[in-house]
């Protein structure tokens, strides 16, 4: 499926998605809570068939007062991509845990929390994945500050 069918298809199949074009592959975002829905359905629906969740990650949209969160699909049995995105209030930083879909998300949201300091609802371990069990803040954020932090002037 070409990029466009594949954004069609994905929002046929949850009609409040919609196309977004922040990449070079086929990327839809998705309400928050139609994100569970809408993931399960690309797994387990063969004409879609994401077998794999190839990373997730966070983008701080500081002025926007949000996270978006990007998922990035893959099909072995298709062979195709597809990039799912949700924004999340920066303030109140929930979303529902994906890794009862794809295992290897426990991973990926715990790192996703470890920096940015989102919760995932349901997860089963969320701890920190790279830093100390004390450290102060989420150092991916962008107010996130250090006193040993090494600043630019310009």
């Amino acid at each position: 499926m070409d990029r466009e069918n594949l954004e069609k298809a994905v929002i046929n199949l949850e009609p409040k998605a919609c196309g977004c074009a922040k990449t070079d592959r086929a990327a839809v975002e998705v309400p928050v809570e139609k994100l569970i829905e809408l993931m399960r359905r690309l797994k387990s629906d063969d004409k879609f068939a994401f077998n794999m969740l190839l990373d997730h990650t966070a983008v701080d949209r500081i002025a926007e007062g949000k996270f978006e969160l990007v998922y990035n699909l893959y099909s072995i049995v298709h062979g195709h991509y597809l990039m799912i995105s949700c924004s999340i209030d920066r303030n109140k930083p929930v979303v529902p845990t994906v890794s009862g879909i794809w295992p290897i998300a426990h991973w990926q949201e715990r790192e996703v929390f470890d920096l940015f300091g989102v919760l995932y609802d349901g997860h089963t371990d969320l701890r920190r994945l790279f830093l100390e069990d004390d450290w102060n803040g989420f150092p991916l954020r962008k107010d996130y500050s250090d006193p040993d932090m090494l600043t630019f002037e310009t």
